[in-house]
């Protein structure tokens, strides 16, 4: 590793010479959202503390038309942090933001860090438009409201979004010949590939992490997700499996009995009384499913849940159980959240994403230890027609994207992706898994979970994340080499 990167440091010297002409000064500007504690600690992740500027860019509001409307303009915000960068020619390596405010993506950088300082590169986080301080109409409630202006809101658009503030970055700084890597994790990995398909022009190379662009009707089973979630607490404890897979049953009981529903909101200490049973059991779902999607090291979730539920004893009723392992697992420190009051702006940001073209057809099967039905592409319909009065396209993404076929097709022309995916994540399940060519990788890892390479590193890592992050370094670090020697010849 450290005699490669030394030449590569050399092959971009050497490069940079013949561009001499360039100046050598820098200028100064939500898939699946998880529910990590560093998304809760602003104080540690700010962009003052990483040394980032902070930066805003008029941006079109309308890409793909000319109507006089499509012109109009709204600020995008994005971030730069220079005190790696080489200067003009070196790498840029980009986060693509997905669906959340910029500020909760921020401690991605701890993992790009460590690639830009190896590469003497700048690094760029961008925010996804209608999100954070990048919304056209002020808010998101406002902006989903308008019916002309949420029309904008489509990730076609975030990607010429992207496009147009990359080449006024490369501009503004005198840097045309800098390479671009973009870097994206779930519904950004799924923009990073993208990105990497429709503007190779502009970028290098993307590294999609988690990022389930398979996941769509016809392609990859409905209950892909719900099977791979299922494993999950199987592969930790069979009793815990079937114990859950007992709670609904018994969930349902107590709920049709005289007072049933007070005994189980006492029980589950909920926030608000219990109007029926599925209430309760679409929550506990969550909670389950959120445990197998973030089943990160040191502390796994899915195994803390199980040592409770496991630990009750089998002279314990099986609700008695999930209760002991959601108490394990934290989820009953508090009062449980069975409504909820105020949606976050990234879940109403979300909520139209999947009604306009984010259709993702996720639903339960027969052999899974969860109780909720099958998706419903006529329910799915008719919830997004009463909520913003237009039907999902169901089929865009494909269209627009591809994804059948998607050894065949890219394998033919794409080139510079990596997709890295945990296999405990149930996401994985839409993913890419095997390597489509040379320089179209797959980097599955056994345990992982969902967008962990992206993760801050820790002493606490084992060696195979560590080793997954080191290879992805490589992997960019073979890309640059590429590129900078075919500049030279």
């Amino acid at each position: 590793m450290a005699s490669k990167l030394s030449y590569l440091l050399i092959v971009i010297l050497l490069f940079v010479h013949h561009s001499s002409a360039l100046p050598s000064k820098i200028t100064k500007k939500s898939l699946f959202h998880g529910k990590r504690s560093f998304y809760r600690n602003p104080n540690k992740y700010s962009f003052a503390s990483y040394g980032f500027t902070m930066c805003y860019y008029n941006q079109t509001i309308d890409h793909f038309n000319y109507a006089p409307s499509s012109y109009a303009i709204f600020s995008q915000r994005y971030a730069v942090k220079s005190s790696f960068w080489g200067g003009p020619s070196f790498p840029i390596l980009v986060y693509l933001g997905a669906e959340e405010p910029l500020d909760s993506q921020l401690f991605v950088v701890d993992t790009i860090a460590p690639i830009a300082q190896s590469y003497k590169a700048l690094i760029v986080f961008t925010e996804h438009r209608f999100y954070g301080e990048s919304n056209p109409y002020g808010n998101m409630k406002i902006s989903l409201q308008n019916e002309i202006g949420r029309g904008y809101f489509s990730s076609a658009q975030a990607l010429a979004d992207y496009a147009k503030i990359l080449l006024h970055i490369k501009n503004d700084l005198s840097t045309d010949k800098s390479p671009i890597i973009v870097f994206g994790g779930s519904y950004g990995g799924m923009l990073a590939s993208w990105f990497r398909l429709k503007y190779p022009h502009i970028a290098l190379g993307a590294l999609a992490s988690s990022a389930p662009i398979l996941y769509f009707e016809g392609i990859t089973p409905q209950d892909a997700y719900y099977n791979v979630a299922s494993k999950d607490f199987m592969d930790a404890s069979a009793t815990c499996y079937d114990s859950i897979k007992e709670s609904w049953g018994q969930i349902d009981g107590i709920a049709s009995k005289p007072g049933g529903l007070a005994f189980l909101t006492q029980k589950f200490n909920t926030c608000t009384p219990l109007q029926n049973a599925t209430e309760l059991k679409d929550v506990l779902e969550s909670l389950f499913l959120g445990a197998a999607q973030y089943d990160e090291p040191p502390n796994l979730s899915v195994k803390t849940i199980c040592g409770g539920v496991d630990g009750a004893g089998s002279n314990a009723s099986f609700v008695d159980r999930v209760v002991a392992g959601l108490r394990a697992y934290g989820a009953l420190s508090s009062c449980l959240e069975i409504v909820d009051e105020n949606p976050s702006e990234i879940d109403l940001g979300w909520s139209w994403q999947y009604c306009s073209e984010m259709v993702m057809p996720i639903g339960n099967g027969n052999s899974t230890m969860f109780a909720s039905p099958p998706f419903d592409m006529n329910n799915t319909i008719e919830e997004c027609i009463d909520d913003y009065g237009v039907a999902p396209r169901p089929h865009w993404i494909t269209t627009y994207y591809g994804g059948f076929d998607i050894k065949k097709v890219l394998r033919k022309f794409g080139s510079n992706i990596i997709f890295s995916n945990g296999l405990r994540d149930p996401y994985s399940s839409g993913g890419v898994l095997e390597d489509i060519s040379r320089t179209i990788v797959a980097l599955p890892t056994k345990e992982g979970s969902h967008c962990l390479d992206l993760l801050p590193p820790s002493p606490d890592d084992p060696d195979w994340l560590v080793m997954q992050r080191e290879t992805e370094g490589n992997i960019i670090g073979e890309w640059l080499l590429e590129y900078y020697g075919a500049m030279m010849n």
